[in-house]
């Protein structure tokens, strides 16, 4: 528990710095080298989407126990050690000041009118293709982006955290890591990525649906729209191609009376998402801020219960 509460206190004051040397980068190595060898090795789909398989399972196996290791390596030298050692892990599976960060700027260069410095600043925190957007079109991206990583970046980290510390987050980060490289459902990882799309698809189903109960939650704290939020996870949690995604969007959407979806374009093909939430206004950078506080708000609130719940179960199983 002190582990977890160092972790989120030092990720809301630093973040990421840049230059850092996250873990993740060494799991996004592996998964590159290793889609190197399986694609010189494997001649045919079937192959391709057994080593898709072995890639899922040994890259999810390698992060658990390397974790795992370190930990009890540490636990042998010294109890403060490991305290330090655990903290330090758990912080690197968090990614809310990072992306919040990330979104300010955004939102500052449209505050700015510099139309092409926000879709630039865009293009590297989305895969879609920037180049053409208007200020309506980037403060979308923004909200979904955030929204939507509010679960993968925060509450998902969190919420395995204290189902399994540091090891099980770790596993959590290397699975979402597979499925923002490989996941994709286009020709070139359609076989390739199938495990790991799959795998992280069965590990959000949770997380996604706590995030948004935590958003509509949030959404009371702030003063935004918590009844039209909850109406409208109710309504459309089910309008996204992804069977996760569409919670924290909508939980969002429904907050800041904004509708998110529709067109964008992907490598140059035009993809067209299933509308979430109602257009009562249009979308500025004004929500950007007010979605990044969304996020700090279910945050702060998922942690809070995320620890009583922890205290209550563990005061049954000490009784």
């Amino acid at each position: 528990m002190i582990s977890i509460w160092i972790a989120n206190l030092a990720d809301l004051a630093f973040g990421d710095p840049y230059g850092f040397p996250h873990p993740v980068r060494l799991i996004g190595l592996y998964i590159s080298a290793f889609e190197k060898i399986a694609r010189r090795i494997c001649k045919d789909n079937k192959s391709l989407k057994l080593a898709g398989v072995f890639l899922t399972i040994s890259t999810v196996f390698l992060s658990y126990m390397t974790v795992w290791a370190l930990l009890r390596a540490a636990y042998y030298i010294g109890g403060s050690l490991r305290l330090f050692v655990n903290a330090f892990i758990l912080y690197t599976c968090l990614a809310g000041r990072c992306l919040a960060k990330e979104a300010s700027k955004i939102a500052a260069s449209l505050k700015n009118n510099d139309i092409n410095g926000s879709r630039k600043l865009l293009s590297y925190i989305v895969g879609r293709d920037t180049a053409h957007m208007n200020e309506n079109d980037i403060s979308r991206a923004v909200i979904e982006t955030v929204s939507e990583n509010a679960s993968d970046g925060i509450i998902a980290p969190l919420f395995y955290m204290f189902l399994g510390g540091a090891p099980l987050s770790m596993a959590y980060k290397a699975i979402n890591t597979m499925d923002s490289m490989v996941g994709y459902k286009n020709e070139k990882y359609e076989f390739f990525g199938w495990a790991s799309a799959r795998l992280d698809d069965i590990a959000n189903f949770i997380p996604s649906r706590l995030t948004s109960i935590f958003m509509i939650c949030g959404a009371f704290v702030l003063g935004l729209d918590y009844k039209n939020s909850h109406r409208i996870v109710k309504r459309d949690c089910r309008n996204h191609l992804s069977p996760n995604s569409g919670y924290p969007e909508a939980a969002a959407a429904g907050a800041l009376g904004i509708m998110l979806g529709g067109a964008n374009l992907y490598f140059g093909k035009l993809v067209v998402k299933p509308s979430i939430g109602d257009k009562l206004k249009d979308i500025d950078g004004e929500d950007i801020k007010k979605m990044i506080s969304l996020m700090y708000a279910a945050w702060i609130i998922s942690l809070i219960v995320f620890s009583i719940f922890n205290s209550y179960f563990t005061g049954i199983i000490l009784i």
